[in-house]
């Protein structure tokens, strides 16, 4: 692996033409509007894992449509009040597996909440969360990628999006938790949906995605071979016809577009070796968000980005601005 995009110090300033949709916020506007007619109806079972130090909790909410979507909240077991809460999404193909997964921020004192993804969850980690949606589909490639993609109403990330944002609003359901301290995070698609979801939600107070996913697609698929975007260049090579449409859906979904109405702080990481989100897709995020923002760089990395080392520098970037839970 080497270095195969531009420069740094290109990067630190690369900002590509803004492609975005006459009727872009009006999209998103309708369709968190048709999502919120039902009440979030967020339940929270409690789930015995063995965990002397935190409670855990089984939840249950009505993301898009109504359909039913799982995740966990996890909670430390000594607390006097309210807590800051991270809202966590997980990356391509995996699932919300158990709580034995995710200790790091209610051990550092923070309620957390993680999201399964709709129909994944059989790569890594087990999901519990099925597709459910009234929408039919274009044939698509294998993966997610393409599908529902040539129309943004149809599109498999629009239901996913408003399942990011409704995971917050469960959250801010929990007596522990405070609702006006919610971060969101995630690696990789958890990245792009984090992204996502504080421009959808801009009263979000925190965004710290990862190696950030679902980033300036059209740029993803002509420097990199790397699946997921893969999915993408090889569905446009059978379906030589639809290509501008095809990213004419993707432009209602870019994290260059949402994170531009983000006001949260940001905390983004990037991996320079990436090839499966390559640096410049990262930056055009980054370089376009919205809010305060900061970049861990890590030089001679991939796609693991920053790993433990992230993790530490994101548990004191919380707490410089939340303080010690």
């Amino acid at each position: 692996m080497a270095f195969f995009d531009f420069p740094l110090h290109q990067l630190e300033t690369y900002t590509p033409p803004h492609v975005e949709p006459a009727d872009f916020d009006a999209f998103w506007q309708t369709t968190l509007a048709e999502a919120r007619q039902q009440p979030v109806d967020a339940r929270f079972e409690p789930a015995d894992f063995g965990l002397r130090t935190v409670e855990t909790y089984d939840v249950t909410f009505a993301g898009y449509a109504g359909a039913s979507v799982k995740g966990w909240l996890l909670l430390p077991r000594e607390r006097s009040g309210p807590l800051p809460c991270v809202v966590e999404y997980i990356g391509y193909g995996g699932g919300r597996g158990f709580p034995t997964d995710w200790l790091l921020w209610s051990s550092a004192g923070y309620a957390h909440l993680v999201m399964d993804t709709r129909g994944q969850g059989s790569a890594g980690r087990p999901g519990d969360t099925a597709d459910d949606h009234p929408h039919g589909a274009n044939p698509h490639h294998p993966g997610f990628m393409t599908l529902g993609v040539l129309d943004p109403q149809t599109y498999y990330y629009r239901r996913v999006f408003v399942d990011g944002v409704r995971a917050v609003e469960a959250a801010r359901s929990h007596p522990a938790v405070d609702g006006s301290r919610i971060a969101v995070t995630g690696g990789s698609q958890g990245g792009g949906i984090s992204i996502a979801v504080g421009g959808l939600d801009p009263s979000v107070a925190v965004v710290m995605p990862d190696v950030p996913f679902l980033c300036h697609y059209r740029r993803a698929t002509e420097i990199s071979d790397a699946h997921p975007y893969r999915e993408i260049a090889l569905y446009c090579k059978v379906h030589r016809d639809l290509e501008e449409r095809v990213f004419e859906t993707l432009a209602y979904f870019d994290g260059v577009n949402l994170g531009a109405r983000a006001r949260g702080q940001g905390l983004f990481s990037v991996a320079l070796m990436d090839q499966i989100c390559p640096p410049s897709t990262v930056f055009a995020a980054y370089n376009n968000y919205g809010g305060p923002k900061s970049i861990s760089i890590y030089r001679y990395n991939g796609h693991e980005g920053g790993e433990g080392f992230q993790q530490v520098t994101k548990v004191k970037f919380l707490r410089g601005i939340f303080g010690q839970p």
